[in-house]
């Protein structure tokens, strides 16, 4: 009889060992299946956070190309508006001098007429000789 306790403790005892070693290797694997579904959430976001750096770097890229073009096309612009200035300077040089010849021609003609209207009334006062001499000499004169 103490021979059948035994071997009945000793059945009991390997039954509840196998139970825990079934139990053992449940709870490692439920671990283990845990563990791989906190890393795959983990991982998803990690994957869209360097999926996101990537697009912010390509955009960043296309920013950096769009600001140079930017700054070129503004250089030009630039460099069109000073030689349209310096254009408009040289065409008011122009006019200014061409309003200074006008009036060097105004008074060449105003001293032409005076001239003239001298040469005329001292031809009708002296003759026709002395005339020509005084009017060739005041014209020669009047002209700078």
């Amino acid at each position: 009889m103490l021979g059948s306790m035994v071997k009945e403790h000793h059945s009991k005892q390997s039954k509840r060992k196998q139970e825990q070693e079934v139990r053992r290797k449940e709870a490692i694997e439920a671990s283990n299946e845990l563990t791989q579904s906190l890393v795959d959430h983990l991982n998803v976001g990690v994957a869209q956070a360097y999926l996101n750096q990537k697009r912010l770097d390509v955009e960043a890229k296309q920013l950096h190309v769009g600001a140079t073009n930017f700054a070129k096309q503004t250089h030009q612009w630039l460099q069109l508006i000073d030689n349209f200035s310096s254009a408009l300077k040289e065409l008011g040089d122009v006019e200014n001098w061409a309003r200074s010849i006008e009036g060097d021609m105004q008074v060449i003609q105003q001293t032409l007429e005076l001239a003239y209207k001298t040469s005329r009334a001292t031809q009708a006062t002296t003759g026709v000789a002395t005339t020509s001499a005084t009017a060739t000499s005041t014209a020669a004169a009047a002209i700078p």
